[in-house]
């Protein structure tokens, strides 16, 4: 499928969605909608294996024919039909694709349901999805859906109203995507684009969980170069990518994405970690939805701050786990109370705690301490890290002083749906070959939209304002007004201020003022007018009118 059908796809699910929440808050209606299409992705991607699995005994019963046996799916008739081999059948689909669903849980009974308008959809529904939560996979999803109220008065103050509404929304969905492919890439892209439209409706919330398409491939991009020599291109394989702050995963994929093309090998294993339960459903769903095996992803609801996921809280250094590629979007200078036994935290001590006010340099140490030797590490802060002082000058000046702030990237204002200030990327390595900052200020390569400020992509002759910034950076390219190597000498005079603009400014020098020009102009100014008004004075004059003085 195109880019432009994807799109299509995208806009054609979001009318539907704008035209059904009604007075639901967006943000409730984006749980149910998404967990819909996510459920559709599921059934659809698992019939296609069984019809492969099953071969010529896939039963291709007409629909008449399943209409009169009151059943909705041809898997339905099989497990009727074969009740002995359904445990060893199960175990193959486990084998080969690592989930199951239950005939009676596929979106096609589903949709029947709803069309049908059955009072039984909303409890099937129900069943279904702690049907997939415990059963489906080998591995637990507990709490999947548990953000999806299906009880929730918001679709209706009785069982029959809420009946009623999901047999709405569930029709509407069905009929609206029928036309389109069923493959992982083209519904990952609609729930990508869904998620964008939704967290644009939800202003500032919306920094909760999504990261703009564009900014996440600049991160991506930078973070699959070979980090040894950058100029021999992208990484033949990572073998684990993290993002400890991962919202609705959106990074992570990006980055798979960029690992899956031109030959590469891919990702041996994702890792991502939320503390907002229900970005984290997202997140998983949003894995699933994108064809991510359950044994290739991990997961983990918790606070990362607070380091309570027990693979990363391994203080064996035998044990430690690292990775080879870390991207993350943090909350923006988040408020946070630290207590004094985080000043002896592995991932602190050698630095100093973040303040209060500000945890941004707190997220980037707890990253920082899983980057691998050779690994790269992107993430976006607010530009206050550059410059703020205090515990943060101490901590920056550290990580310049060891070598391991690689480059810092300034970007348009305006790019993120949760906030309008202009924010910056920082790469940091443990090893660089480099001794100095790549500084580059892409502050002014954007387009404007309707609600937020784009980087352009090199559509229609438009420059390409992604692709430069990993160029530049690729290549530690200088160009006047946008790109600098500083060395740390510099920086040291600077009093270790990363301020962008004190290294690269965007200002267009004026251009040198010619004095003695600019007083042979006055000059000849002043004569001409003398003259002029000499001139009006003999007409004065002749008119018997007395003459105006010099």
């Amino acid at each position: 499928m195109t880019i432009i059908e994807q799109q299509k796809l995208g806009k054609v699910l979001w009318s539907i969605a704008d035209k059904l929440r009604g007075a639901m808050n967006a943000d409730d209606f984006r749980d149910y909608m998404l967990s819909f299409l996510f459920l559709r992705y599921l059934s659809d991607n698992y019939e296609d294996a069984v019809k492969k699995e099953l071969g010529s005994d896939y039963p291709d019963t007409p629909t008449d024919v399943m209409q009169k046996l009151k059943v909705n799916t041809p898997l339905q008739i099989w497990y009727d039909e074969n009740p002995d081999d359904i445990a060893d059948f199960e175990k193959q689909m486990r084998r080969k694709i690592h989930y199951v669903i239950d005939p009676q849980y596929l979106w096609k009974n589903i949709y029947e349901l709803a069309r049908t308008q059955s009072n039984d959809l909303l409890q099937t529904l129900q069943d279904g999805f702690k049907y997939i939560e415990n059963e489906s996979f080998e591995s637990t999803f507990q709490g999947l859906f548990s953000e999806i109220n299906l009880d929730s008065e918001k679709l209706g103050k009785s069982y029959t109203e809420r009946n009623k509404k999901l047999c709405e929304i569930i029709t509407r969905i069905a009929d609206g995507i029928t036309a389109f492919s069923n493959d992982s890439d083209t519904l990952g892209d609609a729930y990508e684009y869904l998620i964008g439209q939704f967290a644009a409706g939800s202003g500032k919330k919306a920094g909760e969980f999504y990261t703009p398409q564009q900014v996440s491939t600049i991160l991506s991009k930078i973070v699959t170069l070979d980090s040894q020599d950058p100029t021999t291109g992208p990484k033949k394989r990572i073998d684990k990518v993290l993002d400890f702050a991962c919202g609705s995963g959106s990074l992570l994929l990006n980055v798979r994405h960029q690992m899956n093309r031109d030959g590469r090998r891919g990702i041996g294993k994702i890792y991502g970690q939320e503390k907002n339960i229900t970005t984290y459903n997202l997140a998983r769903m949003n894995m699933l939805l994108h064809g991510v095996k359950d044994s290739e992803f991990e997961i983990f609801h918790g606070d990362t701050l607070l380091n309570d996921w027990d693979i990363l809280n391994e203080m064996n250094p035998s044990k430690k786990i690292e990775f080879d590629a870390i991207v993350a979007n943090p909350p923006f200078s988040y408020r946070w109370e630290p207590k004094e036994d985080l000043a002896n935290d592995f991932r602190f001590r050698n630095y100093g705690i973040a303040p209060k006010s500000a945890a941004d340099f707190a997220f980037l140490l707890h990253g920082f301490h899983f980057l691998r030797e050779d690994g790269t590490m992107a993430i976006i802060l607010p530009h206050g890290v550059l410059f703020r002082g205090g515990v943060e000058k101490n901590i920056r000046t550290k990580l310049l002083k060891d070598g391991n702030l690689d480059a810092v990237i300034g970007l348009p204002a305006n790019l993120f749906f949760s906030t309008g200030i202009p924010v910056c990327i920082l790469v940091l390595k443990k090893c660089r070959k480099s001794d100095d900052v790549l500084f580059i200020n892409a502050s002014e390569g954007y387009k404007k939209d309707k609600r937020q400020n784009r980087l352009r992509e090199g559509e229609n002759g438009e420059p390409n304002d992604i692709q430069k910034i990993v160029d530049t950076y690729q290549f530690r390219r200088e160009e006047p007004r946008y790109s600098k190597r500083v060395s740390l000498e510099r920086i040291e005079q600077e009093d270790f201020n990363l301020n962008i603009t004190r290294y690269v400014s965007t200002a267009q020098a004026e251009e040198p003022i010619d004095l003695q020009k600019v007083n042979d102009e006055l000059k000849e100014i002043a004569r001409r007018s003398k003259e002029a008004l000499d001139r009006h004075n003999e007409f004065l004059k002749e008119l018997g009118l007395p003459p105006i003085a010099d």
